[in-house]
């Protein structure tokens, strides 16, 4: 410091070079690159008034000759497991799968098994003949609460297929105002658009930030190969984290979008001049951008942003996603009995907008149509159709005998017994039990349940669905939730390293109350 006080501004980079090679040679080696730490690199330049691309420069001409860098190793981002994208899951893998989550059911598991297996199956077969192969779709039937929609919600986890889950009730029939059935299409080719788009920045994310040093190195540097040591000097700090907090000027998205019209989906008329309006302003939607003086470790992430967007309009996502939906698509239609009529009634039942007239809107688009999208026609002929539903009040063959012709694989599901209600509270990774032992352990507060507990919440949950309604494993979240009403009230005000547990007699207990009630209403999802 001395020195540097008694010298001229204008000497400086002179000085860095006596002070590296006298004190700091290993520190400037690569070798020991991480033994200068970001602030003494920053405070030096920031001290002196130098930049760093003379500090680089003095580096060079001091650093000995190394090896060419090895290329940069760039950490994937959190993604999902290779199981869950993987195609060719064998139906015994997709059923251990399910088993991590679901109890029982072993129709439906083995239904669905076959289902995804066959998409892939399709996919291998010569050009001429897959044409010919289309899927079979499935219905399963069961009561409430036995585990339909979560065989859905896991299908969907363990496929990288556009897959889309819809409530029936949800949709009317064309004419009336709400939603009709070419919606379902269109938001599976939403969620193809989200799926493709995501793949794509996967893959091209390691070249990406390939380009993004390079960059951040030309701004803090300068292009030119004179100082090509000083450069891969920099390159291992920057890989080290030791320039994060410098600051550089990177020309950032300023905010401002240009509008997009926004239709209904239902109009094929709107739809149409929505897609004449995007190809129209394509050529204006370059987003604005503005200059800005970032840390390196927020510009980078920036500036990858900004690679990504450029390398991604190079791809045909449009075409790729509607090709994934045509070919590989799976819909689950929840509550479809919802939308059904018994026989018996036919006559003398109101006009609903959501009963048999959606029915018939659905049946062409599970034979196999054409549907208009803002990113293009959409073919439905090998699109996976999965249906379900309790069926309590009416039969699967109340449905339009059209309709019951188009999903031929029909999977009876069974009802949940005491012995399945103990498995659900404890096989299942994230069972209930679980759930909450997790969320007192937060306070510090150890919850044990005892075994002879778990089984007379089952054999009391079994009682209910029994007595009042059978509404299958939502009973056990009411059974539990009374349970633990007052332990979780009380668990905040309790120290840390206190024990509870859950015994049959706490039990019996906090359940006495319900059992003797006539009205259970209050407890009735």
């Amino acid at each position: 410091d001395e020195q540097r006080k008694a010298l001229p501004v204008l000497d400086l980079q002179s000085l860095i070079k006596n002070m590296i090679s006298r004190s700091f040679r290993l520190a400037a080696s690569r070798s020991c690159a991480a033994a200068t730490s970001r602030s003494q690199v920053a405070a030096l330049c920031r001290s002196s008034g130098t930049s760093l691309r003379c500090f680089a420069s003095a580096v060079a001409d001091v650093a000995p000759e190394d090896p060419p860098a090895a290329p940069t190793k760039v950490v994937e981002p959190d993604s999902p497991s290779v199981k869950a994208l993987d195609n060719n899951l064998r139906p015994s893998e997709v059923v251990k799968e399910l088993n991590k989550h679901i109890v029982g059911q072993e129709d439906a598991k083995k239904a669905v098994a076959i289902a995804m297996r066959n998409r892939w199956r399709r996919m291998q077969l010569p050009d001429e003949l897959k044409k010919e192969v289309t899927p079979r779709n499935v219905l399963l039937v069961g009561p409430t609460g036995c585990g339909k929609t979560e065989v859905a919600r896991r299908m969907a986890m363990l496929n990288d297929a556009p897959f889309l889950k819809v409530e029936a009730t949800k949709f009317t029939e064309v004419g009336y105002h709400g939603r009709d059935v070419d919606q379902i299409i269109r938001d599976l080719v939403d969620v193809s658009m989200t799926l493709t788009k995501r793949l794509w920045t996967e893959k091209l994310r390691n070249e990406a930030a390939a380009v993004v040093e390079d960059r951040i190195l030309d701004l803090l540097t300068g292009p030119s190969n004179d100082s090509q040591r000083g450069r891969e000097s920099f390159r291992d700090m920057l890989k080290q984290g030791i320039l994060d907090d410098q600051e550089i000027e990177v020309d950032v998205p300023s905010g401002e979008k240009n509008g997009d019209m926004n239709f209904d989906g239902n109009n094929p008329n709107l739809v149409a001049m929505s897609d004449l309006w995007q190809r129209m302003s394509s050529g204006q939607k370059k987003q604005a951008m503005e200059r800005k003086k970032l840390p390196i470790a927020e510009a980078r992430k920036v500036i990858l942003d900004v690679e990504l967007e450029k390398m991604l309009e190079n791809v045909d996502l449009k075409k790729e996603a509607i090709t994934a939906v045509e070919e590989s698509g799976i819909v689950f239609i929840d509550e479809i009995d919802k939308i059904c009529t018994s026989r018996e009634s036919f006559g003398s039942r109101s006009a609903d907008a959501s009963a048999e007239g959606v029915q018939r809107d659905l049946l062409p688009l599970i034979e196999g149509c054409t549907i208009n999208t803002k990113h293009g026609n959409v073919n439905t002929d090998y699109i996976l159709f999965v249906a379900s539903g309790a069926f309590h009040a009416v039969k699967p063959s109340d449905l339009l005998p059209e309709l019951q012709g188009r999903l031929p694989i029909r999977v009876e599901l069974k009802g949940l017994t005491e012995n399945d209600l103990y498995r659900i509270l404890t096989e299942p990774v994230a069972n209930l039990v679980r759930q909450q032992v997790e969320l007192i352990a937060t306070e510090g507060v150890e919850l044990v349940f005892e075994d002879d507990a778990i089984r007379e919440m089952a054999r009391l949950a079994a009682h209910f669905n029994k007595t009042v309604e059978n509404i299958g494993a939502r009973r056990l979240h009411t059974v539990i939730e009374r349970i633990m009403e007052e332990l979780s009230f009380e668990a905040a005000e309790l120290g840390p390293g206190t024990k509870l547990t859950v015994d049959k007699a706490l039990v019996e207990t906090r359940l006495k109350e319900v059992m003797e009630k006539t009205d259970l209403s209050k407890y009735i999802l």
